[in-house]
């Protein structure tokens, strides 16, 4: 039985503007877990027959209200009925406890995603797609490989989450770190256990200090600052439980992406710190209706919300193509 009871922020409370292309309102759905799931809907104002429709989410520790609701309202205006979704354990939606990932739970929220818009009486079940946005593109590619209503699949920026906890950047990590992040994780599960509570990781710096790599430049130019910060984002605020790593270290979820049949586009930065996650994905992937576009000179969170960066029209065609 699902027992999250949710409150959801009706007011306008995204770091964009609010669209007069577009319907909006809160909707929430349940996955396969039981798990209440919040999200953001945009219609077109003009609905004739049933559309196609797209599920977003992501960047990781990111919330609805910040990039995925801006692709979700963008492709609205582009004719499709789309929702963006608060990840379980994140934002508004539901799960206990708080602020964890989990590479099973979160592949799961994307089809929960999908089992949501295939009722709507709006919607053409045989046109559903989806797009993740940094460490939730890793999720939509394993969503991909195992739900075959999955017509068709965008990443942005896209992270594989459990390669770079289980190996570092540029798996640079050595069995021998491994186990000794193994052994720190297992220590805090005895010490969150006895306390009750569960430590946070710790979120962003308010600035960047002068040395510090350019990644984390990039994160608190978004992250801390009012083009992107939300009080509801972990990458805003005190970050993930800092035992959430335990569930991504053992689980590659790439595994099976090379039998995914069905479209995908994987979109990055050409100077993104991580475009190398894209690139070794896309070498995986098999069949003539996948695509990879690097863009150039942009760095990773230029895919987050630069209007003149993020290929929108790329992505509309794309979609066009495939979710017919």
């Amino acid at each position: 039985m699902n027992n999250d009871k949710l409150i959801l922020t009706e007011e306008w409370d995204k770091v964009f503007p609010k669209s007069n292309l577009v319907n909006h309102r809160k909707i929430t759905f349940h996955n396969r877990y039981g798990i209440t799931l919040a999200a953001d809907l945009y219609e077109p104002k003009e609905i004739s027959g049933k559309v196609a429709a797209i599920a977003v989410s992501g960047p990781f520790g990111a919330v609805k209200e910040q990039s995925s609701g801006l692709y979700a309202q963008t492709m609205a205006e582009q004719g499709f009925l789309t929702i963006a979704f608060d990840p379980s354990f994140t934002g508004e939606s539901g799960g206990f406890p708080r602020d964890v990932a989990s590479p099973d739970i979160n592949t799961e929220d994307f089809s929960a995603a999908v089992d949501f818009l295939a009722t709507l009486e709006s919607v053409d079940s045989e046109r559903i797609g989806i797009i993740g946005i940094y460490g939730w593109g890793g999720m939509a590619l394993n969503a991909a490989a195992i739900d075959t209503r999955i017509k068709a699949t965008v990443t942005s920026t896209m992270y594989d989450m459990t390669r770079v906890t289980a190996n570092g950047y540029f798996d640079s990590m050595t069995s021998d770190q491994r186990y000794e992040l193994r052994q720190q994780l297992s220590a805090q599960r005895t010490e969150d256990y006895k306390s009750g509570t569960y430590a946070k990781i710790g979120g962003l710096p308010e600035s960047a200090p002068e040395e510090a790599p350019f990644f984390l430049k990039d994160y608190v130019d978004y992250y801390k600052t009012k083009r992107g910060y939300h009080k509801n984002a972990l990458n805003s605020n005190n970050g993930w439980n800092i035992t959430s790593p335990l569930s991504l270290l053992n689980m590659p979820i790439l595994k099976y992406s090379s039998e995914i049949r069905n479209a995908v586009l994987m979109i990055h930065g050409e100077k993104a710190h991580s475009v190398y996650f894209s690139k070794d994905a896309y070498k995986e992937l098999t069949g003539e209706n996948k695509e990879l576009m690097i863009i150039p000179n942009a760095v990773h969170t230029d895919l987050y919300d630069r209007m003149d960066v993020i290929p929108f029209d790329k992505i509309k065609a794309f979609m066009d193509t495939y979710l017919v």
